[in-house]
């Protein structure tokens, strides 16, 4: 169960009114955090993240970025940035998920095979979990049940009861999987930067359901308007995926190395962080049109779930 007071919090967020979409984008190469009203199509505000910020995770009332290369793990205020608790970890930080409702936050760390589980409010370390080799992108599944991360080294996915926190399935899937998402219907989705496609797991039996070509090194996975949306960095595309066939419905040209993707609110954008351009791609995902190029800090990498509805530029 959540914290009382970081619960309070929450609910307090989620209660004030709605200012539109804001993007916070972790700028890697600049040591920076962009924050992006998604209304206007404008940086609004940039500010000094230190430490190389790569992972990303936000949820209404709370901020928390990974800091690569001083393994540094924050918890910003939404509003003022300011940093609200902070934690170093050892081994190599990278990927986070939050999970709100129980007071939990998820990294996975690159170099002990692990994923370290902190308090969300206060950041200290709860316990660890084992994984493969080399976990990389974390999420948690739209009901709370379960907790992925892509273990690249392992060409695995590691599947956790989130409430229990118990190993409940280990699956293969393609080469060096790095990003991964859990679809609106459950399914999750593997973007495998070695072998160029994308792998459906069920997360309920850990069987795979297939295993589908998309463009060079996919990294990672989005969804909206009954499509996924997968960002290639070689390619500088973005594959579209019809959810219910997995048939490709269109390959779309954004900025250079595009890596961190995801999804507006109300399902109607798609935003991609662009590291070598230094810019957002916006989407419309029902045209598919790149409506907007947004110009942020240094080396984006948006690197986990990084659109907060409401939040206040």
């Amino acid at each position: 169960m959540a914290r009382p007071d970081l619960a309070l919090m929450l609910c307090l967020a989620l209660a004030a009114p709605a200012a539109g979409d804001i993007a916070y984008v972790t700028n890697q190469n600049g040591s920076t955090l962009s924050l992006v009203d998604l209304q206007t199509a404008s940086q609004v505000r940039q500010t000094a993240l230190p430490g190389e910020p790569a992972g990303i995770a936000v949820v209404p009332g709370a901020v928390y970025t990974v800091s690569a290369g001083t393994k540094t793990v924050r918890r910003l205020d939404p509003d003022t940035l300011a940093v609200r608790a902070e934690t170093v970890l050892d081994g190599g930080p990278i990927g986070i998920a939050v999970d709100a409702a129980r007071g939990r936050v998820f990294v996975s760390d690159w170099y002990e095979a692990r994923i370290r589980v902190l308090d969300a409010q206060t950041l200290a370390p709860l316990t660890d979990l084992a994984t493969g080799a080399a976990p990389a992108g974390l999420d948690l599944s739209p009901d709370g049940r379960w907790l992925a991360s892509a273990d690249r080294d392992a060409d695995a996915v590691s599947v956790f009861d989130a409430q229990t926190l118990e190993l409940r399935h280990r699956a293969g899937v393609g080469t060096r999987p790095f990003g991964l998402r859990f679809a609106p219907d459950g399914r999750l989705f593997v973007g495998n930067v070695g072998s160029n496609d994308v792998s459906v797991l069920d997360a309920d039996t850990g069987d795979l359901l297939a295993t589908v070509p998309v463009g060079d090194r996919p990294y990672g996975v989005a969804f909206a308007q009954g499509a996924a949306f997968v960002s290639n960095q070689y390619a500088g595309t973005v594959s579209v995926l019809d959810l219910a066939t997995l048939d490709q419905r269109a390959v779309l040209t954004v900025g250079d190395y595009p890596e961190g993707i995801d999804t507006s609110a109300d399902g109607s954008l798609v935003i991609v962080a662009n590291w070598f351009d230094n810019t957002l791609s916006v989407i419309d995902a029902a045209t598919l049109d790149v409506v907007h190029e947004i110009e942020v800090g240094d080396g984006p990498r948006a690197f986990g779930r990084f659109i907060l509805s409401g939040g206040s530029p």
